[in-house]
């Protein structure tokens, strides 16, 4: 007998069969060395980017503790006040001045207050002031520009000018009138007048020009002159209104001077004279006879 024989078919379908074949042609498959290098770089980057992301998070959570809870291990430190800084020495940090015209002089503010006015001259009146080279004895010193040039200048105060300004700050208007430029006064100013007792600062352009001389023109104030002082060392600078002036002694650098001792009790002795011009008259009358008031 003879037998058939059967041949067995493969039990794998021929879409199976395609399959094997297609993934061994991917596993055999070899990448380009230009990819697997970018691959790498990439991989490389985005892990050191992770790393620093972790970094600066931590940092940020050590540098800003919350207000309500300590990080274990570390402090919160307690706020440090701002230390004051210096007001800036510039003529706008000095009290309101005025630029007079020789036509039409400009006024100052009204005077709300029944107070009479002092009007002190600066440099030779109050402080004496020195450029290079420095002086042994100066009290500050200021550095304006003038002309586009840096210059120094050694500033010694008169003795009592603090205790003056003080006395004054209480009783009298008190205006400085310099023949000084702005830009050396209003630092001079600003370093002695720490209180803001001076209401108003007048400089060189708010002088006038009266034979190639610096005049200080008190009609221009605003004031009644009659409620009104003017305190220098150059009779030039109240030639116009010489009854109203009180000449003083040129002040520099003496220690022992005591001119601002003596117009303090001139002026503390005032008190209830309608006509201040009546009282200068005796002042200074009784200063050039050599007596005291």
């Amino acid at each position: 007998m003879v037998s058939k024989i059967s041949k067995r078919t493969p039990t794998k379908s021929i879409k199976d069969c395609r399959k094997s074949n297609h993934q061994n042609r991917r596993r055999h498959r070899r990448k380009s060395p230009a990819k697997n290098v970018i691959a790498s770089i990439n991989k490389s980057l985005f892990a050191c980017h992770r790393r620093l992301v972790k970094l600066f998070s931590k940092l940020a959570r050590i540098a800003t503790p919350s207000p309500k809870r300590h990080h274990k291990g570390y402090k919160v430190i307690p706020k440090i006040p701002e230390l004051e800084q210096p007001e800036p020495e510039s003529e706008t940090s000095v009290r309101k001045s005025l630029v007079f015209d020789n036509i039409e002089p400009a006024h100052l503010p009204p005077l709300i207050s029944p107070k009479r006015t002092v009007v002190l001259d600066l440099d030779e009146t109050l402080v004496h002031s020195k450029m290079d080279p420095p002086p042994d004895r100066f009290d500050f010193m200021v550095r304006p520009m003038i002309d586009g040039q840096i210059m120094n200048f050694y500033v010694q105060k008169r003795p009592g000018v603090d205790d003056l300004l003080a006395a004054l700050g209480e009783r009298f208007e008190v205006v400085v009138f310099t023949a000084g430029l702005r830009e050396y006064a209003s630092l001079v100013l600003h370093r002695l007048d720490r209180k803001g007792v001076i209401a108003h600062a007048l400089y060189r352009d708010a002088c006038k020009e009266v034979d190639g001389k610096f005049v200080k023109d008190l009609s221009g104030l605003g004031r009644d002159l009659r409620r009104v002082v003017i305190v220098d060392d150059n009779p030039n600078a109240y030639g116009l209104q010489p009854e109203n002036a009180i000449p003083i002694e040129p002040f520099t650098g003496d220690l022992g001077d005591r001119e601002l001792e003596k117009l303090m009790e001139f002026l503390e002795g005032c008190d209830g004279i309608e006509d201040m011009r009546a009282a200068v008259k005796l002042y200074v009358g009784a200063d050039q006879d050599g007596k005291t008031l």
